[in-house]
């Protein structure tokens, strides 16, 4: 290294780097080489320190080949296919830059449109998500995932209209407590979003696959579907479990003692008979079923706090504390 580029070098360290461009790569050995260049030719009209992170994920083509040669880049290699959000994780933790941009590393998306997120973010947002407003999927892949919008919607009730958009903007912030694991990728806003950072979404281009293959498939939508209820019991009962599964064990409760206690009126001011009948069976299986689900509350109300305590987490998110 001469003293010119040293001196950059020392400068740049100094300053901070701004931007951190984060892409996992599967079996892509026909998009890397361009998808750099794209990613470098949008990042220096910025006029902003920039690194650009890729993580391969267990490529059994040239992928890592391709990018050996490519500068500047920084390049994560796994020992095997850990899957996307894994490599997502391994970006967020090795990312410098005070903002983190996501993309696919199928050409799919513009680095282009990376001004639009940062001009969004500049408004006051934590997290920009692109919205592929003119997608330009296959037919099916497109009503499958707006099946999965539609569940999304429902259970998660998040504000953006397509969670499956890897172009997206995040501060560094976001990742300081955040935990990834599943298929959870895709609904990271919705998670951002529950700790409280604003989220917002723009449109952005959407290009068709040349080169390789997609890698969705029922199998990831399955994992995904598993980890969308995660998320909704995550949202709406992590502070408190023992509301969802104690509420539900006693009025099962209640209501196996109310059929009881009904059988036994039938049984001595009625005079019937209820070797036949169902009902006290029923009755009683309401009751162990009930008692069983409020000491799983219990337990899981336990198990949430122990978590939060060795995470030294308190269950709250403060944005910034203000003296006057």
């Amino acid at each position: 290294m001469n003293n010119e580029e040293k001196n950059m070098h020392e400068q740049i360290v100094e300053r901070g780097i701004d931007i951190s461009v984060v892409v996992p790569l599967f079996n892509e050995e026909g998009n890397v080489e361009k998808l750099h260049r794209k990613i470098n030719e949008a990042c220096q009209k910025l006029n902003k320190e920039f690194e650009i992170i890729f993580i391969d994920d267990g490529s059994n083509d040239d992928t890592v080949k391709k990018c050996v040669n490519l500068s500047p880049l920084k390049l994560i290699k796994f020992r095997r296919n850990f899957g996307q959000t894994a490599a997502f994780d391994a970006g967020f933790q090795e990312a410098k830059g005070k903002i983190i941009v996501t993309l696919d590393g199928d050409l799919q998306n513009d680095p282009a449109d990376i001004p639009k997120l940062l001009d969004k973010m500049a408004e006051g947002y934590d997290v920009v998500s692109g919205w592929r407003f003119n997608r330009k999927d296959s037919l099916s892949k497109i009503i499958f995932s707006r099946g999965a919008d539609k569940l999304r919607k429902f259970f998660i009730h998040d504000k953006i209209h397509d969670s499956g958009c890897s172009l997206k903007a995040y501060k560094k912030e976001c990742f300081d407590d955040l935990e990834l694991h599943g298929e959870m990728h895709r609904f990271i806003p919705a998670l951002l979003e529950i700790d409280g950072f604003k989220v917002a979404e723009v449109k952005v281009s959407h290009y068709p696959r040349i080169h390789g293959v997609t890698k969705y498939n029922w199998r990831r939508a399955i994992k995904g579907l598993i980890d969308m209820m995660s998320i909704w019991f995550w949202r709406k009962f992590a502070n408190r479990p023992l509301h969802l599964f104690g509420s539900t064990g006693v009025f099962l409760t209640l209501l196996g003692g109310a059929i009881l206690f009904w059988m036994l009126i039938e049984k001595i001011f009625l005079g019937a008979s209820l070797q036949e009948k169902i009902w006290p069976m029923v009755g009683v299986l309401f009751i162990l079923v009930g008692v069983q689900l409020f000491v799983s509350g219990l337990l899981a109300d336990i198990l949430v706090k122990n978590y939060f305590k060795v995470k030294g987490s308190r269950g709250y998110s403060i944005k910034e504390i203000i003296e006057k």
